[in-house]
């Protein structure tokens, strides 16, 4: 009896157990399906935040049927000359391995036959009379443009002007009367954690629209001297470049450029107030006239602040200046640090060469630099940057007799490369014909030595290369890949 009593008891327990675990089960069941009811339909809040005054959308929505219709397609065909060599690239794993002596033999007798290449990116139209904004790589050398717009209607694109330094370019369209186009808006207004919609074709596909906020502003990536870049996490792919980047307002705050490969969420935007500076310039002379200083300049460090007695890394030093140049006509040194150009504060080395670029040629500026801890000012008449001026004025790219255009290493581009924890200047561009290109010095090559002498920067680059004399033998050690080798070039 005792025992049937004890059965009954423990069943009772257990089914009072299993009451009070389905109830709190039910409730939590209850409240997760609320939440997430709640965060399936995100449209409900982000309506509300995106609703404002004064004619501002009410939504993604809203946005995208206003600005879609004003994004075209461009499609574009250029002859890559003697492009045979795009085989070699197929057997790519070998390069820098016991077979590529191999391979180099097998293709050596293989005709380095032209190619024709199709390529796809974005634009958008800026006006009634059909000119559109794009980057300058998806229209550079380009033999044949195709604009389409998201009606589809074809028209042929030309370019009328185009600005490889800022990656800008302006291609024309026939005017038509119901021609879409979109409005521009400010850049420098721009907060980070604003909301920013961009539309372009990605790998194709018409008028993607995608949605995220801008994470930074002024971002410096190496791709160039006026890197002032807008970082967003809305999804930028291949076929975007050349696209707009739209605030809530409807309006077009940035170019989609960049983006890095492998970093997810992680796309660059050109401001869209760099495009206006020089908007009427490409428009009128088909090309961007830009002031010259004379000056190679330099990031303050903190070390370099301190040995300079400043109490705050700002600024550009100046690490050389031109024989002749505007600088050196005014008394500009080596040594100095410029603080301020024409009353605007040089808080960064990255600022300066697009304030003197963006300087009529011509105009004389006054120029504030710290020298032996006092400031002082000079006046300078800026001249105008010819092309063989550019490797001068960029501090970080320059151009030399090796037939090699080589670069700073930047966070980005040993993440590209694959050398984190590596020194030495990383190899951009060969000349063909050149004797880097027959020593077979390829892009990505990073030289950590010159004649047994190590190299960790572009001024221990510039150091060594300026030793080298025509007909000198240079041993360089390289970085490719996972192994290193050396080569001896001879300078003709």
């Amino acid at each position: 009896m005792l025992k049937n009593k004890f059965k009954r008891h423990r069943l009772t327990f257990i089914i009072a157990m299993f009451s009070f675990v389905l109830g709190v089960a039910i409730t939590c069941g209850l409240k997760l399906t609320s939440d997430t009811k709640a965060s399936s339909n995100p449209a409900i809040t982000l309506q509300s935040t995106l609703q404002g005054q004064g004619g501002i959308p009410r939504s993604f929505t809203e946005v995208a049927k206003n600005v879609g219709p004003a994004v075209v397609n461009i499609s574009t065909v250029k002859t890559l000359k003697g492009s045979g060599r795009v085989f070699r690239h197929f057997f790519g794993p070998f390069e820098g391995g016991p077979f590529q002596d191999f391979f180099d033999k097998f293709f050596e007798g293989i005709p380095e036959e032209d190619i024709k290449q199709k390529s796809l990116g974005s634009g958008f139209i800026i006006d009634k009379e059909g000119y559109i904004i794009t980057n300058n790589h998806v229209v550079e050398d380009a033999e044949e443009i195709k604009v389409t717009l998201s009606n589809g209607k074809d028209f042929e694109g030309k370019v009328i002007g185009r600005d490889s330094k800022t990656d800008i370019a302006l291609i024309k369209i026939k005017s038509w009367k119901d021609l879409p186009t979109v409005k521009l808006g400010d850049s420098d207004t721009l907060q980070v954690g604003e909301w920013v919609i961009a539309i372009g074709n990605p790998f194709g596909f018409e008028n993607t629209v995608t949605a995220g906020i801008i994470s930074a502003k002024g971002r410096v990536i190496g791709a160039g001297p006026y890197d002032d870049f807008l970082q967003t996490d809305a999804s930028i792919n291949p076929g975007n470049s050349g696209g707009p980047l739209i605030n809530i307002r409807g309006e077009v705050v940035g170019i989609n450029t960049a983006i890095i490969a492998g970093g997810q969420g992680i796309g660059f935007a050109i401001p869209i107030n760099m495009a206006k500076e020089i908007l009427p310039q490409l428009k009128e002379k088909g090309r961007v006239t830009r002031g010259w200083l004379g000056v190679m300049v330099q990031h303050v460090t903190p070390e370099l602040a301190k040995s300079f007695g400043l109490k705050e890394e700002r600024g550009a030093l100046v690490s050389d200046v031109t024989p002749r140049g505007p600088a050196d006509k005014a008394k500009i040194k080596r040594g100095d640090i410029i603080i301020e150009f024409d009353g605007k504060p040089v808080n960064k080395m990255t600022e300066l060469p697009r304030m003197v670029g963006m300087t009529p040629v011509g105009k004389k500026v006054a120029v504030k630099v710290l020298r032996d801890g006092e400031e002082k000012i000079f006046w300078v008449t800026i001249g105008e940057l010819k092309e063989e001026k550019m490797a001068e004025f960029r501090p970080s790219e320059h151009e030399l007799d090796l037939g090699i255009t080589v670069r700073e290493l930047t966070p980005v581009l040993e993440r590209r490369y694959g050398y984190t924890q590596e020194r030495g200047v990383l190899i951009i561009r060969v000349r063909r014909g050149s004797p880097a290109h027959k020593a077979n010095l390829r892009p990505g090559d990073l030289i950590k030595e010159i004649n047994g002498r190590l190299i960790t920067s572009i001024d221990d680059y510039r150091a060594q290369t300026r030793k080298i004399k025509k007909g000198d033998i240079v041993r360089l050690l390289i970085k490719r890949g996972e192994g290193t080798l050396y080569v001896a070039l001879k300078v003709g």
